[in-house]
């Protein structure tokens, strides 16, 4: 066997079902032959945010992957993968690669060096003889540690060279998974215990380590406040009596007035990044944190208390020290902690009530989004977002239910990232209800993959806020702005989207916001890909932070 037939067998191997490529590379067929689906992209980096969408879906479990000729292809799928690795998404990508006597010849791209900087790990198979080692480290990666992607060259010869048949005896990378030390554990819960009024911070490590019912069950156990970082929103569901919200660039009223009243913050699953994506820790806190990943204690703040492990496995050792500190039954909520809540979120959504149950024409995307709740089953729902203000007014306010129904990013901030993911997600989850929250801006980016997804019959749900412009853009380029027009865009995209094989409605009034919204779950049900065109406002009003003296 030839060494794109020994990846494609490795790859069925380890799981692998499905993969996406632009445009050209033998190991397409090679997979194709071991059972693998080719989906074709309309381009590169759509292809990879599909792989990306899927093995969040998944939890790494199964690991995404995408293929792409040698040297534009390449190119071209470089910003997909540098936002997998900003997000720290495991996904493979295996693009072609020069003969090795071409390696490093201009004007060739090297795709080893340049990717070196966005993924976790980024060689090539140099010899047929090591491809079952390299593949078997490069999985191991995939699957242990901080996430993130892998990208591993396979050079034209070494595709097409071959070693016989009996040599190959590839065994699929098991996962192992390492509680923290029990004297950690001990003093990370002495501290938390002894605090007036902490919180905990949840990242998306446990919607990898699949550890919702723990979180739950400690934070019931404790009587302590989640909230969950933007990766890591729906990791606790915010339907609970103790739930926060989310704190990314916008958030919660709750968020803010518990950042100002705290006095300890437990993050889990979480690498405490100062961004502008997470909330800001408030000075003169104690500071613990539980991670798998070393690298991420002290680097952005100083952490008083650590625990290093599985997030899953630490929170059960966690549950077990509390229970042996306090009993069984933890500790009464005297503080009545939830009823609080309760009340700053009545507050909260008193305030912010006109807005989303708004009958403005055009229509505010707060409209949109109350609409879009109450149309579909939030708990069998999964739903994402493009990059700016659809993500910064969606995020307060849809309340996810179930661990995965929401695909919260940021990081590295691309437009058009949004329908890759959930085209990702929708094969990774067929009978969930796949929802892409975007703008007009990231259509023009991405839109032409809506062919993608009904050439090969994946349902979701495409929802664009059109605005004809680039929000808020008029206050960075304001002479721009007034003599050129230079924020403004035209285009009928529901006009498009139905030439591109999509179920397409345009939306102009509140009252068919929600009869629009049910035509189009229904085609999805049937395989079809919705795009419903929201003709919106500009609406440049987000819940952001109080001035509370964060930092």
């Amino acid at each position: 066997m030839n060494g794109n037939q020994i990846v494609a067998k490795i790859l069925r191997l380890e799981g692998v079902e499905w993969m996406t490529a632009y445009p050209e590379q033998k190991l397409i067929d090679a997979a194709a032959k071991e059972g693998i689906r080719p989906i074709i992209t309309r381009q590169e980096r759509a292809g990879v945010n599909m792989a990306d969408g899927f093995s969040r879906i998944r939890r790494g479990r199964q690991i995404g992957v995408f293929t792409a000729q040698r040297g534009p292809g390449a190119e071209n799928a470089f910003g997909g993968v540098a936002q997998a690795y900003a997000d720290s998404v495991p996904m493979l990508f295996l693009p072609g690669g020069a003969p090795r006597d071409r390696v490093r010849v201009h004007p060739g791209f090297d795709s080893i060096d340049h990717y070196k900087g966005i993924t976790k790990f980024s060689g090539h198979l140099n010899m047929v003889e090591r491809i079952q080692e390299i593949m078997r480290y490069a999985f191991t990666q995939l699957k242990h540690g901080r996430p993130g992607p892998v990208m591993l060259e396979i050079p034209d010869d070494v595709g097409q060279e071959e070693i016989p048949d009996n040599d190959f005896n590839y065994k699929p990378v098991n996962v192992r998974l390492s509680e923290a030390s029990t004297e950690d554990v001990r003093d990370l819960v002495t501290a938390l215990l002894q605090a007036d009024m902490p919180i905990i911070n949840a990242g998306q490590g446990i919607l990898y380590a699949e550890a919702t019912d723990e979180l739950v069950e400690f934070a019931e156990l404790t009587k302590i406040p989640v909230l969950t970082t933007l990766a890591g929103k729906s990791s606790f569901p915010e339907n609970h009596s103790l739930s926060l919200g989310t704190g990314a660039s916008s958030t919660t009223l709750m968020v803010t007035r518990y950042l100002e009243k705290t006095d300890f913050c437990l993050g889990i699953g979480t690498s405490f990044t100062i961004s502008g994506f997470n909330a800001p820790m408030p000075t003169g806190v104690g500071l613990a944190q539980v991670t798998n990943c070393p690298e991420d204690l002290n680097k952005d703040y100083r952490i008083d208390h650590g625990a290093i492990g599985d997030a899953k496995l630490v929170l059960r050792q966690m549950i077990d020290e509390v229970k042996s500190q306090l009993g069984a039954e933890g500790r009464s909520d005297e503080k009545g902690i939830a009823r609080d809540i309760a009340s700053i979120r009545e507050k909260f959504m008193t305030e912010w009530n006109p807005r989303l149950n708004s009958s403005e024409v055009p229509i505010s995307p707060y409209r949109v989004f109350t609409e879009l709740a109450t149309a579909v089953d939030v708990n069998n729902t999964i739903i994402t977002h493009d990059s700016g203000y659809p993500r910064d007014q969606l995020v307060p306010f849809w309340q996810t239910e179930s661990p995965g129904g929401y695909i919260g990013w940021g990081k590295s901030t691309q437009l058009g990232y949004g329908l890759g993911l959930a085209l990702g997600a929708k094969l990774a989850a067929p009978d969930k209800t796949v929802v892409n929250v975007m703008g007009d801006a990231a259509f023009g980016m991405a839109g032409l993959d809506i062919e993608t997804a009904a050439r090969n019959d994946i349902g979701t749900l495409t929802v664009i806020l059109n605005n004809g412009v680039m929000t808020h853009y008029s206050s960075h380029m304001p002479y721009a702005t007034k003599h050129y027009q230079s924020n403004e865009f035209t285009g009928e995209y529901a006009n498009v989207s139905a030439g591109l094989g999509a179920f397409a409605q345009r939306v102009t009034a509140p009252d068919q916001i929600g009869p629009s919204i049910k035509k189009a779950l229904e085609a999805t049900q049937a395989g079809q890909p919705a795009v419903i065109e929201m003709i919106t406002k500009e609406e440049e009003t987000v819940s952001k932070y109080e001035d509370v003296s964060l930092y």
